[in-house]
């Protein structure tokens, strides 16, 4: 079947959301309910999988081109830059950064790896934000490795340096939270240490007065 009234070609990456990135292999016609369906047939390197979208359907399901080059630094500095901190209930900001990922622009990718990064710091992550942020890192990191024609390696060498200096700025601030709020107790310990040796001489003064009866 001929792809030129397509918007991809045969032999094309393009990006999958949250599927990863892919190659159209093929461009063909299927039967489907009487009627003749165009789809592209899509090898997912990641999942090592072959999938059938429908031509009409692609942009509905996000289906995109790789990032140029340029989109694909931009994407790495932005995972370096300041950002208001979210929601601290995992449950809601699990639902926010997982509708990011079914949006897929590799924005949204940064920013969820951004998130949950500097979440990761501060408290450890629950199991499914933890599977989360592991899908989102390597969905960035396999685009952004096809787009500047890196390895893998180098590529998450390069958002790993973007992410540690904001990474330990937030530990650091953490650290200092806990650290006062540690010293708090142990001034209510302390307090609470010279408050007993009181109750225990009212308790031997008790004791004498007693003797003192008998």
């Amino acid at each position: 079947m001929s792809d030129k009234n397509t918007t991809y070609k045969v032999n094309q990456k393009i990006v999958y959301p949250s599927q990863g990135v892919g190659t159209i292999q093929e461009i063909k016609e299927k039967k489907f309910k009487d009627q003749m369906i165009l789809y592209y047939v899509i090898y997912l390197d990641v999942s090592d999988m072959t999938v059938m979208i429908p031509v009409e359907k692609s942009d509905e399901l996000g289906i995109r081109a790789i990032v140029s080059k340029e989109e694909a630094l931009n994407a790495i500095e932005m995972i370096g830059q300041e950002f208001e901190p979210i929601t601290s209930d995992w449950k809601l900001r699990y639902q926010m950064n997982l509708e990011l990922l079914k949006k897929g622009s590799i924005n949204d990718i940064a920013s969820i790896v951004r998130c949950l990064y500097h979440r990761s710091k501060v408290k450890e992550l629950p199991i499914l934000e933890r599977k989360l942020y592991d899908s989102a890192k390597k969905l960035l990191e396999d685009e952004i490795s096809y787009s500047l024609e890196k390895t893998s390696k180098e590529v998450e060498a390069m958002i790993h340096a973007k992410l540690e200096p904001l990474g330990l700025l937030h530990a650091k601030q953490q650290s200092s939270i806990n650290k006062d709020f540690l010293d708090s107790d142990d001034d209510e310990d302390f307090l609470d240490a010279d408050d007993n040796p009181e109750d225990d001489d009212e308790e031997d003064d008790d004791d004498m007065m007693d003797d003192d009866d008998e």
